[in-house]
């Protein structure tokens, strides 16, 4: 664990500052890549709506619809609407239907969250690359191969002046992976890592093997041989050996089939970890846990090829069967800048579980994987899971830029920017993750 934490240490740096990809001195040799194939990416843009496809309010005040007529396309599996103003909101209603691969049937119209509120912070290099868009949150529609769309805008005011859409609409349509053969199956990969997955995996050499589909459950910490009472935190700070919880079992992103082409070569650290904020993905429920990976590998392909983000956005996934995944690569136990929640992002992590929870209960696998990994995460770097820590907003719709704002250690998104997330079912359920947490750390 010392080696682990001085690890933390050495790398940890400002915001700002991104380290280059490159495994450690002594590392093993890497294992043998598991067969993987890159997804793909259909973008389709919006028109002008109306006639026998458009469903929508009759009014006239509704303004002018935009969307997609009934179509034919490639198999996908996720879907969201983007926009080219990233700072752009969407003020209105975007629902879609999708037609299954399998049966020919239509789905009934759905709605996609209009506000994707988990982002990078306003001033960050991400942000500011030229790349981002705005975007609805995206949504786990399984095996598909035909959509409709309509964006509505909001009603015309009281003024009669109607709402206009964002422009630049156009729909995602993202696949797991490549369309496959008939048959079904994905193509055997290369037989060893590329210089990019090993760099991944080696961020975790010290927890797990190169090449390591899963980093194991540790019962306890090892301290110090000098102090077996304490131990350092990874930000320096010194924390009692109980106060680590124990750790649990992680996918890592070889494990899920990250395609590590995809992101930006470099990580990114910040100094430390001082708050984990919950999330949901918004994604819908409808999923099976064997999927888990296929969506995480869609949302990733959704952040980074349609959003413009240099990496999947949270740090860590958890799925409905309680699984926990590695999200933003640089290392699980090391202080990874996410874009997770806007104006927060920096010396924070992020947990979102798999699914959509304002009106669905969460289940209570996955409720105590997120208190099980915060109580490890967090004392790794000296923090209480039941206490409360003061952070300096980067600017939110909540918290302008410079504020200084009192949070649980283990808040919701909702905490740092007006949004649902993650779901009032789940918000719900942070108390008892507190609690859960503390005692699991010795507390």
């Amino acid at each position: 664990m010392r080696g682990l934490l001085a690890s933390s240490i050495g790398v940890a740096c400002t915001a700002a500052l991104a380290l280059p990809l490159a495994p450690p001195a002594g590392a093993a040799a890497a294992a043998p890549a598991e067969p993987h194939v890159p997804g793909s990416t259909q973008s389709l843009p919006l028109g002008p709506l109306g006639g026998p496809d458009r469903a929508g309010p009759s009014s006239p005040d509704a303004g002018a619809p935009q969307g997609l007529p009934k179509r034919d396309v490639r198999p996908f599996s996720l879907v969201g609407v983007v926009w080219d103003d990233p700072a752009a909101d969407f003020h209105g209603q975007v629902r879609i239907r999708t037609r299954a691969a399998d049966t020919g049937r239509w789905s009934s119209w759905q709605d996609l969250q209009t506000h994707n509120d988990d982002q990078p912070d306003l001033d960050s290099p991400e942000r500011n690359g030229g790349r981002m868009h705005g975007s609805t949150a995206p949504l786990w529609v399984g095996d598909s191969d035909g959509v409709q769309v309509q964006a509505l805008p909001e009603p015309a005011s009281d003024r009669g002046t109607p709402t206009a859409l964002p422009g630049g609409l156009r729909i995602e349509l993202v696949s797991p992976d490549d369309a496959p053969a008939a048959g079904g199956g994905r193509t055997a990969g290369p037989p060893e890592q590329t210089p990019e997955e090993a760099a991944a995996s080696a961020v975790n050499a010290e927890l797990a093997p190169l090449g390591a589909t899963e980093i194991p459950a540790l019962a306890q910490e090892t301290a110090p041989e000098d102090d077996p009472d304490a131990v350092t935190g990874a930000n320096g700070s010194v924390a009692t050996r109980a106060h680590i919880g124990p750790r649990p079992g992680i996918v890592t992103r070889h494990g899920w089939g990250a395609d590590e082409s995809l992101r930006e070569r470099n990580f990114l650290y910040t100094k430390t970890v001082k708050a984990a904020f919950v999330h949901h993905t918004a994604s819908g429920n409808n999923y099976t846990c064997k999927q888990a990976p296929s969506v995480l590998r869609s949302i990733y392909r959704y952040h980074v090829k349609s959003l413009g983000w240099r990496d999947f956005g949270y740090n860590f996934a958890i799925d409905k069967c309680g699984k926990i995944y590695e999200g933003r690569a640089g290392g699980v136990a090391r202080a990874v800048m996410g874009a997770h929640t806007l104006g927060f992002n920096t010396n924070t992590m992020g947990i979102a579980v798999i699914g959509s929870f304002s009106g669905v209960t969460p289940p209570a696998a996955a409720v105590r994987s997120v208190a099980a990994l915060s109580a490890w995460k967090l004392g790794l770097f000296g923090r209480n899971p039941a206490g409360k820590v003061t952070l300096v907003s980067g600017g939110s719709n909540k918290y302008k830029k410079g504020t200084k704002v009192s949070l649980n250690v283990i808040s919701g998104h909702r905490d740092g920017f007006s949004t649902d997330c993650p779901g009032a079912r789940l918000y719900s359920k942070l108390g008892s993750i507190r609690s859960t947490a503390a005692r699991a750390q010795g507390r």
